[in-house]
Formats: structure tokens, sequence, C-alpha cells
């Protein structure tokens, strides 16, 4: 096996490709049906969307020839550094890291880098290192954008309607994803708030206050219970800015046992991501408003595709080398688009990507 992490040094700083081979002693790199192990730390079982990226990522990789190693940190950022260490003591060729803290990495990647393990920052920026080469993901302030335009949109607040009261809810605070999903959709709706068209009766706007840890639904009810019995006593809610469907789950369970969802007390407008199949289905019954659909299956694939390129000495397609900083560099990047899912275009878009079948939703 060439030097790796020579090699991938040689491509940031885009020099010749005969340097490049010299760097790696002359070799040439091992075709991908030769390479050897990949390894992947996803975060959790318990969301259906770590269970997508994690089957995708393993898929797209074997079918490139490369031997994996899938594990779960189960929510738990201790656990998931040991799985780390204990992949580079393997000897993985590569490794493809959803971080769950995104602050707690910097050691076991310190060892990486020793190893000459190329590192892919998967979907979740990690920080505070610069041992990580390449990352991977959505556009995450546009996932706020489209969670927004859809409040904006239903609430008629651009035709000048209004006031309407709204609840601000956050992803986990270790995750980098938080600030941007919730910078996005500040960057529209903060207008409205200025104006008083719309009003956050418990105060909560600051991120300390709003942020939901591990991203847990349970924990969202909890807060949203929480906020209906101290601000909305005697008032409603009319939408409510959810990052991610696992939290939109439990704010409706909370306001469903506040009485809303009768015809007296309507459900607010409710934003999500990641289109999981609960979710859709909450949609499609109208209950949940709107959810931000992000191929998994695309993301995967190109994380795949990137660490192939790597390991086979070749430049992985970037499109953003910039913007994505992580307190020590900028880290080089490929993002993808996002896709707003409402009740009505549930159909065309999830039918379009083949996500879900007919049975499935009903």
């Amino acid at each position: 096996m060439p030097n790796r992490r020579a090699a991938l040094a040689s491509l940031a700083g885009a020099v010749s490709l005969a340097l490049t081979l010299s760097a790696c002693g002359g070799e040439t790199s091992e075709s991908s049906s030769e390479s050897g192990t990949i390894g992947i730390a996803m975060p959790t079982r318990a969301s259906e969307r770590w269970l997508t990226d994690g089957k995708s990522v393993v898929e797209d990789l074997e079918d490139k020839g490369y031997k994996t190693e899938l594990l779960y940190g189960e929510d738990n950022p201790q656990t998931q550094v040991k799985q780390i260490e204990k992949l580079i003591k393997q000897g993985v060729d590569a490794l493809i890291i959803a971080a769950i803290d995104n602050k707690s990495l910097n050691g076991a990647l310190e060892q990486a880098a020793a190893a000459e393990i190329p590192v892919i920052s998967y979907d979740r920026l990690i920080l505070g290192t610069r041992n990580v080469d390449y990352y991977v993901s959505f556009d995450n302030e546009q996932v706020g954008r489209l969670q927004a335009r859809h409040i904006i949109e239903k609430l008629g607040l651009e035709d000048g309607k209004g006031p309407f009261n709204i609840e601000l809810f956050a992803g986990s605070p270790d995750d980098n994803n938080t600030k941007f999903f919730f910078d996005g959709a500040m960057h529209l709706l903060q207008p409205y708030l200025d104006n008083k068209q719309l009003v956050v009766r418990s105060g909560q706007t600051e991120m300390d206050k709003i942020t939901t840890l591990r991203w847990d639904g349970p924990t969202a009810q909890k807060r949203m219970t929480q906020v209906l019995s101290q601000s909305y006593r005697s008032q409603r809610v009319d939408a409510v800015l959810s990052p991610y469907d696992g939290i939109s789950i439990g704010v409706l369970t909370a306001l469903k046992a506040a009485g809303y969802g009768t015809a007296a007390k309507p459900l607010p407008i409710i934003t999500g991501q990641d289109a999981e199949l609960a979710s859709v289905k909450s949609i499609i019954a109208g209950d949940q408003s709107q959810t931000v659909f992000k191929d998994l299956r695309q993301l995967a694939g190109r994380a795949a595709n990137m660490a192939d390129d790597i390991l086979n000495g070749e430049t992985p397609e970037l499109n953003n080398r910039r913007a994505y900083k992580n307190g020590v560099k900028a880290v080089p990047a490929y993002l993808l688009q996002p896709i707003s899912v409402d009740k009505s275009n549930y159909e065309y878009v999830l039918a379009a990507s083949d996500l879900y079948t007919e049975e499935e939703l009903k």
C-alpha cells in the first residue's frame, strides 16, 4: 500500500503525478478490487436515518471491492472514540466517520494521522483537528432555509399576515450541523420576529435554551410540554421550527397531549428533516407539516467514491473548498442539495427516489 497520508497531502497541494509517485516510493496505488478495509463509524442504531446511511455506505464500498467494518457508537462519544481507535489498530485503509460529539475525536484522529489513515467526515463536520481530510454532507444551511420557507408560506407572512406564535427547536449542541440548520432558518425568520409577525411566547430563542441533546424525541417532547404549560395557557402555538423528524414526533406527542389536533384547536405547522417513514406517514395524515428529504443513498455513494479516489491517488470531486471551517482548517467538501417535502409533493419526490413503496406509506 502506498503512503496514503503523503499521497493525500500531495493531492491537496496539487503537485504533479510524478511527485506523488515519488512520495509513495514510486509505487502505483492499488486498484479498488485489491484494496483493503474501510472503517465506518456511525452514531447510533436508534435513528432510522443512520441505519440507512450505514447500510448504504457498506453496499457502495463493497461494490467497489472493499471490505468494510461498520460500527455504531450508540450515541456515546467515549464508545465511538474507542471504536475508532480499534479500527486504527486493525489497520483499516481509510475512515468514514459520522461523529457523535464533533469535538471529542482529536486524540483518535492523531492516531489515524500517525498511521497514515485518511479520514472522511461524514455529514457532521469534525471540529478542532487538522486530521480530517474531506467532508461530505448536504447543504445544511439550505435545510434550515427550506424549513423556514415552509413556515413563511403556510402562515402567509409575506402577505403581511400575523401575528403568529412560534416556538424554536434546534438539534444537538455537540453537532456542528445544528448551527448551520438554525442559522439557515433564522436568516429567513428573523425579519418576521423583528417586526412582530412572529412571536416566541416562551422567550426561548438562544441556542442554549432550544438545543436537543442527541436529537432525542422524548427530550423534545418534555421541553414542548413545559413550554405549553408555562406560555400557552391562554394562547395557541401556530408554528414550530423543528430541525429533525425525531424531534418533530416528540413535539407532536406533546401537542396532542395538550389537546391540539382537533377542529377547535388545530395542530401548528411543524417542520422536520430526513423524511423518516414515521414522519412521512404523519405528513400524509395531516399532522407534521413538512420534512426535508436528503437522499442518504447519494450521500453514501459520494462518501464511497471519495474514499475510493483517495486510496487510488486521485483527487475526489469537490464543490466547496473554503466554507466549512472546523476551527483549525477549512475542510474541502462535497455538498448535496436537499428537497422540501410536504403533502403536496411527497408522492412525486419520494416515488422518484424509490425511497418507500406505496405499501410502506399506507
